[in-house]
């Protein structure tokens, strides 16, 4: 199959986020040198999660007393962990 040699205009704006998405999906920004430039980004990370094996039967646990509590099951675990850390060996 031969590459496609013709390149689509680029459209000055777009009127919708699925106007820009649409054209996107099967446009490639390389073929648009000189059209975009290198911006730097500075951010913060606010949080970060962790993926740890729970076994079934705690997670259930969890689950109950985060809703009894009307807490987010990641807060309830924090919270227990914090104080188990606490708690000296």
């Amino acid at each position: 199959m031969r590459k496609k040699n013709h390149i689509d205009p680029l459209p000055e704006e777009f009127a919708t986020y699925e106007e820009a998405a649409k054209f996107w999906e099967s446009h490639d920004t390389t073929d648009y040198p000189g059209v975009f430039r290198t911006v730097r980004v500075v951010g913060k990370l606010r949080n970060r999660h962790y993926e740890i094996p729970v076994a079934p039967d705690v997670v259930r646990l969890l689950q109950s007393r985060a809703r009894k509590r009307r807490i987010s099951l990641g807060h309830l675990a924090s919270d227990l962990l914090r104080r188990q850390l606490r708690t000296p060996r």
